[in-house]
């Protein structure tokens, strides 16, 4: 009888963990297309790293966690458009200043903060195992509105994507549609720091796109085709985890780093 029990509380947590991390990487398919596309992998990065002085502020303030992440990380991301106007330092060492900079502040945050009791390592890495129903149900709703932005910006965001100048001139709303697509990416990482963690959450948006970009044909097949393989990414990461005792989120982004490889020598025999 006791196995059974322990039995069933296992299944129940791995349940809701697979639950978590395929509603996660449904939306991590398209985004994370995008972010290839546009070659924004290190801004994304800066976006993650950032997620973590949101968690500082959140707890400094007695606010929501996951508002205060949202709300940093959009500031930081329309501060990195303004300063991407001067000349002075190229994106890329902006970019490394900022995400490293953020990085360090929180952390200094949260040292300074002497009665806090916190999984750092949690935040860090992840914590797939630990989330309950009411999670699941914020990573869904979440990822609802996520993929609802993501249609309506769809069209101009490619536009913009495939022709900057040439969207400009047809009159696309290029601004908005990049400020409405920093904005769901900051949403995303909000909603995924528990399941993959900070240091982890652009491996699962730019692995299963770029792996699903030798495949397909369209954008919106790449879209579906990243969101299918980051699925397998997390359960297969999830089997491995139960298997050999790994820590769950960086057993998923190794999963997807695995079907990268996979998919280059079966390119290659093509």
């Amino acid at each position: 009888m006791g196995a059974a029990r322990g039995a069933t509380r296992v299944d129940d947590f791995m349940l809701r963990a697979l639950l978590a991390g395929i509603g996660v990487a449904l939306v991590a398919g398209p985004l994370g297309s995008f972010v290839v596309w546009r070659r924004m992998a290190y801004f994304g990065d800066t976006l993650a790293h950032s997620a973590l002085l949101g968690v500082a502020l959140g707890f400094l303030l007695q606010t929501s966690v996951t508002l205060a992440v949202v709300a940093v990380c959009l500031l930081l991301a329309l501060l990195l458009v303004a300063l991407q106007r001067q000349r002075r330092l190229a994106s890329d060492t902006l970019l490394g200043i900022m995400s490293h900079g953020s990085l360090a502040l929180g952390l200094v945050v949260l040292a300074f903060m002497e009665g806090l009791r916190m999984d750092l390592l949690g935040y860090l890495f992840g914590d797939i195992l630990s989330v309950a129903g009411m999670d699941i149900v914020w990573i869904y709703l979440t990822g609802l509105l996520v993929s609802a932005g993501l249609a309506l910006i769809w069209r101009p965001l490619l536009a913009d994507t495939v022709h900057e100048e040439l969207a400009r001139v047809e009159g696309v709303p290029v601004v908005p549609a990049r400020l409405g697509f920093m904005l769901l990416l900051a949403l995303f990482i909000a909603i995924s720091m528990k399941v993959v963690g900070i240091l982890l959450i652009t491996a699962l948006l730019i692995v299963p796109a770029a792996t699903a970009r030798r495949f397909a044909h369209t954008p919106e097949r790449m879209a579906l085709l990243a969101s299918l393989i980051g699925c397998l990414s997390v359960a297969g990461g999830l089997s491995a985890s139960l298997q050999w005792d790994l820590p769950a989120g960086p057993a998923a982004v190794l999963a997807a780093v695995v079907l990268f490889v996979v998919s280059l020598g079966w390119s290659g025999r093509e």
